[in-house]
């Protein structure tokens, strides 16, 4: 057993996460388009749903609506590394073609990353009470900074929009990415960590989330600056989670009602999101 789970389930999820970069891989260098970044998107999230059943089956449905909420956390709260992403590739003028590889390797390494991040997180949650309040607290902060800065791009770090071109390198541009994401990664971790303690829960919520970053970028990234109400969904969505983990003592929250209440607030954003792309 590690951290609460078998040998077996820590391989089988880490196969199916080799199997599904694999395919994506080769699905985005034969086919082109945004059709195809569609197709993985999809298949990514029927993969999810998929991990999501097995979960249900083998663990019980509490662990499997826990995964689900993290997924869907994390998934929501990486539109902000789309726009990072977005911010890094105009910086370091980089081709549709390499930017694909420079993700691929910055999805491996977030990988390793956020399973460090998550090993820390849950050991320290563990150890000390008040590590709850400094998550809750980071969290309003986060949600804080996305309304003042008036759109999910304005919280992209000013160093970042001063990157200079690689000239014809890409380690720049993985290191850049490697570094934002684990920095956001100070967001979204503490948000899932409020749904669940549970160290296989967090950490494969968390990677497969992750890991369709490469075909989401691909089917977003021409609409990202359309969706003018994106960082109000998000700070509604940090808000929740944070008042969440803060209340947790007092006030507890089933895990059906924060599913339902985070998967409304992702839903109204998008639909919010298209509208105003269809008024200009």
């Amino acid at each position: 057993m590690i951290a609460g789970a078998s040998w077996g389930w820590w391989a089988g999820f880490h196969g199916v996460v080799v199997l599904l970069l694999a395919a994506d891989w080769l699905l985005q260098d034969r086919v082109r388009g945004r059709a195809a970044a569609w197709v993985g998107t999809a298949a990514m999230v029927l993969a999810a749903a998929g991990f999501a059943a097995w979960i249900a089956l083998a663990r019980g449905r509490q662990p499997a609506l826990e995964w689900a909420t993290g997924y869907t956390i994390e998934t929501s709260l990486s539109a902000d590394n789309l726009f990072v992403f977005l911010v890094i590739f105009d910086g370091f003028r980089i081709s549709t073609r390499r930017q694909q590889k420079a993700l691929t390797w910055g999805v491996a390494g977030a990988v390793l990353l956020r399973g460090l991040f998550i090993a820390v997180g849950v050991a320290l949650l563990a150890r000390f009470q008040w590590v709850t309040w400094g998550f809750g607290l980071l969290l309003l902060y986060a949600a804080w900074r996305l309304l003042r800065g008036g759109s999910a791009r304005a919280v992209v770090p000013e160093w970042i929009r001063r990157l200079q071109p690689a000239k014809g390198s890409l380690l720049p541009v993985i290191v850049a990415v490697e570094v934002t994401d684990l920095l956001f990664a100070v967001d979204s971790i503490p948000a899932v960590l409020a749904v669940t303690h549970d160290p296989f829960i967090v950490y494969t919520s968390n990677i497969a989330a992750v890991i369709g970053l490469r075909s989401l970028y691909r089917a977003l990234a021409p609409l990202l600056e359309r969706f003018r109400y994106l960082h109000y969904g998000l700070a509604a969505l940090l808000t929740f989670v944070a008042a969440k983990m803060l209340l947790g003592r007092w006030v507890e929250i089933p895990i059906e009602v924060s599913l339902g209440i985070i998967a409304g607030v992702v839903t109204v954003c998008a639909v919010a999101g298209m509208a105003g792309r269809h008024q200009e």
